[in-house]
């Protein structure tokens, strides 16, 4: 079926909104299924991004364990004193290392999110000319693996990305390769937030994390400690998204919004406050970016009746969204 075809005979209808829950695919099918198995997963994949923006991979790649030990490290850093983590504290909008409580906002917003964050992002050689582009990640020495079990984490991740964007590719008529090569050596980032508890806190107007749209193409958010998560549904009612701790919750971001002329569009989610004040939640999302000489253009498959957005490299546009979330001045 082509991409026109399924714009036309989308999925969302005032039948389908009474009972609303985010697809789970088994992406297994995909890596090792029959072509009959590929071709569901790939209708459903495309289906589920267009109807709610969000879906939920069963069957990765991604261990267990992985995530656990990740985890791990990530409450150990967060547990250090504030003098401790401020040390880390990065420039150029907070792309690598951490990033205060209280700092980022949502677009539009005049409020602080309840949270702070660890940026990793790409490991390159020094002779990578991506080098004069991405700042060097940084590594807090008071944790000892931290470094290994983090890179590991983002290494599998970049490769589940390049799967989960292949099969995307194909529902979206393009030839092989359009998007490995949009991604090859991308500036992702894996973010490992802390959100503490909300004592003493404005939680009159900022929540743990308001309103928005990711930047970038996909995201895939790695079991959450807790939940909180929550998507505006297509009729503007907020559906929460519930995961367990091995499963990856993907969603759409404005770049890939971009590119299909809204045909996939970007999806505002949240992370509202908890029932108790003390409690804490700690999400390891990864933002799939593409390189910064990748043009954000539409895709042919989805001009419809014309580009909707004018041509923009993608890192002119990441930096541009990083200064209306007040993360680059």
């Amino acid at each position: 079926m082509s991409v026109n075809s399924r714009m036309q005979e989308s999925p969302l209808n005032s039948d389908n909104l009474k009972l609303r829950k985010v697809p789970e695919l088994d992406f297994r099918s995909f890596l090792e299924g029959s072509p009959s198995q590929k071709t569901s997963f790939v209708e459903s994949l495309y289906e589920g991004l267009v109807d709610y923006g969000f879906i939920i991979l069963n069957n990765h790649p991604l261990k267990e364990k992985q995530i656990q030990d990740s985890y791990k490290q990530v409450v150990e850093f967060f547990s250090l004193p504030i003098s401790e983590k401020e040390k880390y504290a990065a420039l150029n909008g907070g792309q690598r290392g951490y990033t205060p409580f209280l700092k980022e906002h949502a677009k539009d917003s005049k409020y602080p999110d309840l949270k702070e964050f660890w940026h990793v992002g790409r490991e390159l050689s020094d002779s990578h000319p991506y080098q004069k582009v991405y700042d060097a990640n940084l590594w807090p020495a008071e944790i000892k693996d931290f470094k290994p079990v983090m890179l590991d984490l983002y290494k599998t991740l970049d490769e589940i990305s390049k799967s989960l964007l292949e099969a995307l590719g194909i529902a979206l008529d393009l030839e092989p390769g359009v998007f490995s090569k949009m991604i090859q050596d991308g500036n992702s980032i894996l973010r490992a937030i802390h959100y503490p508890p909300l004592h003493g806190n404005d939680t009159t107007n900022s929540i743990r994390a308001a309103a928005h749209e990711d930047i970038n193409l996909i995201t895939m958010l790695v079991g959450a400690t807790d939940s909180g998560l929550q998507l505006k549904d297509r009729d503007g009612t907020w559906l929460s998204v519930e995961s367990t701790s091995n499963q990856i919750v993907v969603d759409s971001g404005d770049m890939l919004s971009r590119l299909t002329n809204d045909v996939i569009p970007a999806t505002t989610h949240r992370v509202v406050n908890p029932d108790s004040e003390n409690s804490s939640r700690f999400s390891m999302p990864f933002f799939v970016h593409p390189n910064p000489e990748a043009v954000l253009k539409c895709l042919p498959s989805c001009v419809g009746k014309g580009a909707k957005y004018p041509d923009i490299l993608a890192n002119d546009f990441l930096l541009q969204r990083l200064k209306e979330i007040g993360l680059l001045k």
